[in-house]
């Protein structure tokens, strides 16, 4: 007896061909993501004594930190590299850090006083980008749902 293929059961040609659209579609939208990352950008100079203490300070502990994770941080140093094609107000002080998101100045700081006072400048930067939406969540308009909640 044969059996008759229907119309309503994907054969494993479409599946297969489905799941590599959804895949490629997937890693599109990481990258489109990755690419509106948040940034902290540090502009600094040769010489800068303000700079080198944020190098001993900070500079072996901000890679490792949830913070980096967020807006990672990008040097620039004035005497020598290239500026951002970022949309950013005048560097006048260094070292002077610009919280950067879609390719423009969120925040700054400018100056560097101590590990103290950074982290909790950078904390207060950090608090006027978007929320991210939380693991399991859905976004429908401006409420957000947790999946684990519903059910």
């Amino acid at each position: 007896m044969r059996t008759r293929k229907t119309e309503s059961m994907p054969s494993a040609r479409a599946t297969g061909i489905t799941i590599r659209a959804f895949s490629a579609l997937c890693a599109i939208v990481v990258l489109i993501r990755s690419a509106d990352a948040a940034e902290l950008v540090m502009y600094r100079r040769d010489g800068c004594p303000y700079c080198a203490r944020w190098d001993r300070e900070i500079g072996p502990i901000y890679p490792r930190t949830e913070i980096s994770r967020r807006a990672p941080i990008r040097m620039i140093n004035l005497d020598r590299d290239r500026d951002l094609p970022i949309k950013h107000g005048p560097i006048i002080f260094t070292p002077t850090f610009v919280l950067v998101e879609n390719g423009h100045e969120v925040g700054r700081m400018e100056g560097y006083t101590g590990d103290e006072f950074f982290w909790v400048r950078l904390a207060n930067l950090l608090a006027m980008l978007p929320q991210p939406t939380p693991k399991g969540a859905s976004v429908r308009g401006e409420s957000v749902t947790i999946a684990e909640r519903a059910q």
